[in-house]
């Protein structure tokens, strides 16, 4: 079987249409280079950044690109099925590796820079209830399934249609307060204020091809499959991504103070395969509806697929974007904000109650008719190529390819 990272036509958008796509690659000699993708051929648009965030800030993104695609005679180009190929050779070569990683050949970057990497959390039913389970078990996925029952017979259907922040949910978490059953995941996925984190810090997101990081530390965790979108420093959404939010779940059941350790790890935020733009073909509505496919494939033969609709999200996608950029906090280079995932595996891996856990050399596929796939390949976070290139780097690659002009 042909390996899904590699393969073009599993990369890109499915969905019928013309869609704008942007993205990075890292060029050997160039630096990061912002690409544009004309059916299987990346066009170099960096003259648009150079940075994504740049790009992001003009007015008309899609307009921008197809203007430049348009006039980009003698423009450097690349062939996809090329690209995609020497990103899974690389992974291979530097997986394990603690030197900091130079690439040899032309690979795909996740597709944002400058961007803070922003999460929300508990944004739907199913989610909101292991987070639950998570917390009442102490992270113990033994425990998981006698505790997921109870809950099921306790709360039913009865909070799955309640929009968090409305009277009735706020009635509702009285009642559960009142019967012993308050939580903070509950807080969050029924209250007035979601919850929105920091993933991991800018320029440490992985891309597609590349290998995606859990801690050694962890024996309970999962991948959470994600719509990501590209948000401009003023709060307006410009495009839409996938995004795997990687999460250890004994980490943040044993205490939600240790958020920080089941979310940010090296390699733990993968975004891509590339940013789609919303234009008059593709608007913000269109992103927040797509249906997400997620399939795990293991080395010892395992195979889990699920998908979901994103329009079972508790929150409009609007309100989310609204409770992280505003008056009160602002970020001036943009930001990219994961959705929260609808997905929350808790079939048997191994021994029975044990639930799943990742296990090294899964390959996970996060798949979106209008957003393509993103693949990676899942290592221990301790043994994926070392976050090496910081903001310093990527201004001093820049300041050299402005004098070399």
């Amino acid at each position: 079987m042909t390996d899904p990272r590699v393969r073009a036509a599993t990369v890109l958008p499915s969905a019928p249409g013309n869609p704008t796509l942007v993205g990075r690659v890292w060029a050997p000699g160039g630096g990061p280079r912002l690409v544009a993708i004309t059916g299987e051929v990346l066009t170099d648009v960096t003259a648009l950044g150079p940075t994504m965030a740049e790009l992001m800030s003009h007015d008309d993104p899609a307009g921008a690109v197809r203007e430049r695609l348009g006039s980009a005679t003698g423009a450097r180009t690349w062939q996809l099925d090329d690209v995609l190929a020497a990103t899974v050779r690389e992974a291979d070569r530097l997986r394990g590796s603690d030197d900091d990683p130079e690439y040899a050949e032309t690979v795909l970057l996740s597709p944002v820079d400058l961007q803070v990497l922003k999460a929300a959390g508990v944004t739907f039913v199913r989610s909101m209830i292991e987070r639950v389970i998570e917390e009442r078990v102490g992270g113990d996925p033994s425990k998981a399934a006698a505790v997921r029952d109870q809950l099921k017979q306790t709360l039913g259907d009865s909070i799955r249609d309640v929009r968090p922040g409305s009277a009735e949910a706020l009635s509702a978490l009285e009642v559960l307060r009142s019967n012993g059953l308050w939580s903070q995941y509950l807080q969050v996925g029924l209250g007035t204020h979601p919850e929105v984190f920091t993933k991991a810090p800018v320029l440490a997101s992985v891309g597609h091809g590349s290998d995606v990081g859990i801690a050694e530390i962890s024996t309970w965790n999962n991948p959470e499959p994600e719509l990501v979108l590209v948000i401009d420093g003023a709060g307006t959404v410009k495009g839409a991504t996938l995004g795997n939010d990687a999460n250890l779940r004994d980490m943040e059941g044993a205490s939600a103070l240790l958020l920080p350790l089941a979310k940010d790890n090296n390699a733990s935020a993968a975004l891509g395969p590339f940013i789609r733009l919303l234009d008059a073909d593709f608007s913000l509505e269109d992103a927040a509806a797509t249906t997400i496919t997620m399939r795990v494939e293991g080395q010892d033969g395992f195979v889990l697929e699920a998908t979901a609709p994103q329009s079972e999200i508790s929150r409009p996608v609007t309100e989310l974007v609204e409770h992280t950029i505003n008056r009160r906090h602002q970020y001036p280079d943009g930001l990219v904000l994961y959705c929260g995932t609808p997905f929350a595996p808790t079939e048997d891996r191994g021994a029975p109650g044990q639930g799943f856990t990742h296990a090294d050399g899964d390959l996970v596929s996060i798949s979106s008719p209008e957003l393509g796939t993103l693949v990676n390949r899942v290592t221990a976070s301790e043994k994926a190529p070392r976050w090496s290139y910081g903001l310093l780097d990527l201004v001093r690659d820049l300041e050299a390819a402005r004098s070399a002009k």
